[in-house]
């Protein structure tokens, strides 16, 4: 039997192929944009990719069924429901799928979306039963999906209940588990794990939320941890849907004089490179949405308008390359192009730059903070409600859109979040929106502070 997990890093998705080495043939599951290493792969072992399957209609990234199916000429199967505006294989309860000595059954498990499916894999040389689950966004490893993007989030939360408890929980206790997502996806909650992989025996002993038998109380604990929205979902979902992309987004390589004129003409201009060195030196105008770590794309969509083009600036032309994939992941195609050379020509070419002061979390504590300075806190609110720096303003890094209320542009700011991410995010844009001395706090954020003895207020304070 052969079988492969793929994982996306920076959207925490994974894929998978599944298939027999002896018949030739397998199939493709859940497949992202980029499918060059499915190819790859199929190459490697000597087989045949003749089957895509998708559990349902992806709302966080674009998926690649409809490249792969140019690429290879296999089929794409969907569950019924999905409503797709493609030739596609309807899917329903108990279809199954013959690959060689390999079979998957589909099993419908509706909730984070009406279409869902998981996929039961059997290797009939070996037994008749399922020896794993590609359970999609259903279960997920120590958490489950959230309820809220296809229908209303009390529906969703009492399907995905009914999901779990009629049909995956009652698969064997040594059925493993392979989910779409692991930590840091936006298509579960915060529980969710990096890890790979679990068993359903695992995950019943040991997931809070399998724990919940009752349906009421597993819908007030589902609404109560939902996050905001992923960016962008809806646009997503309808790519999804179709027609087919079959095409990749071709990115351009400019020169400062273009990319100078781009940014005149109102394009976003994204700078990619770490916080510390967008906050040494950065093209005016310009956001900080660093590559190098997990979530760049999700960042983007919350950030970026998709009718607004977009040019990416970073250490060389890979990283702009790099970043337009994974923009292109997203569903963000209107892209102008990445800065030919990095950022070193925009400097070699005598351009200005501009700066972000930053401030340790402890130098901060410390030293407090000047006089007439703000807090601006970016973390979500129900962060803030949890806790934080007294007189602090709560404004979520991905709502920004100007200065926000209560926050004077012409004082020092101190932006601060959990760790000092989101805040490398924040300041880039109230900069850009005005703020003429924004200071991004590093070395942790308010749970640290917390720890150090710093003040804290709860919601009321």
């Amino acid at each position: 039997m052969i079988f492969r997990q793929f994982i996306h890093d920076d959207l925490g998705c994974a894929s998978y192929m599944v298939g027999d080495d002896k018949a030739g043939v397998v199939a493709v599951i859940d497949p992202r944009f980029e499918i060059d290493d499915y190819l790859k792969q199929a190459r490697y072992l000597g087989v045949s990719i003749d089957h895509i399957l998708e559990t349902h209609n992806h709302a966080d990234h674009v998926s690649g069924h409809g490249r792969l199916a140019a690429a290879t000429g296999a089929p794409i199967y969907v569950h019924e429901e999905a409503d797709v505006d493609y030739d596609a294989i309807p899917l329903r309860e108990g279809v199954e799928i013959e690959l060689g000595g390999v079979t998957i059954r589909a099993m419908h498990t509706p909730g984070h979306r009406p279409e869902h499916t998981a996929f039961l894999l059997i290797d009939r040389s070996r037994s008749e039963h399922p020896w794993a689950v590609l359970t999609g966004d259903s279960l997920f490893i120590n958490d489950v999906a959230r309820p809220d993007l296809a229908i209303e989030p009390r529906e969703g939360a009492e399907t995905i209940h009914r999901s779990l408890q009629e049909k995956l929980l009652r698969l064997p206790a040594s059925c493993e588990v392979w989910p779409g997502h692991l930590g840091g996806s936006m298509c579960g909650g915060p529980g969710m794990d990096m890890k790979i992989c679990s068993t359903i025996g695992f995950e019943l002993e040991n997931n809070p939320g399998l724990s919940i038998e009752s349906p009421a109380d597993f819908v007030e604990q589902s609404l109560a941890k939902v996050g905001p929205q992923p960016p962008n979902f809806e646009a997503i979902v309808a790519i999804n849907r179709g027609p087919l992309r079959t095409e990749n987004v071709e990115v351009l390589s400019l020169t400062p004089r273009q990319l100078q004129q781009k940014r005149d003409q109102g394009a976003l201009i994204v700078d990619v490179r770490t916080d510390h060195q967008f906050d040494d030196a950065h093209i005016a105008g310009s956001v900080c949405i660093p590559l190098l770590r997990a979530g760049f794309g999700s960042k983007l969509a919350w950030i970026a308008d998709r009718e607004q083009e977009i040019a990416f600036v970073g250490r060389d032309d890979d990283d702009g390359r790099r970043a337009a994939r994974l923009a292109t992941a997203v569903g963000m195609t209107n892209l102008a192009g990445f800065l030919g050379g990095g950022t070193t020509s925009w400097l070699q070419e005598g351009h200005e730059v501009e700066r972000i002061e930053r401030v340790s979390l402890k130098g901060l504590l410390e030293g407090g903070l000047e006089p007439g300075a703000q807090v601006l806190d970016v973390r979500e609110r129900s962060e803030f409600e949890s806790g934080h720096i007294p007189n602090a303003v709560s404004m979520p890094w991905h709502d920004i859109e100007g200065i926000p209320p209560g926050i004077d542009q012409g004082r020092p700011i101190a932006v601060i979040c959990g760790s000092g991410e989101r805040a490398a995010v924040a300041a880039s844009l109230i900069k850009r929106e005005g703020a003429s001395r924004p200071i991004h706090v590093i070395e942790g954020g308010v749970p640290r502070w917390r720890e150090l003895g710093g003040a804290i207020d709860d919601v009321g304070g």
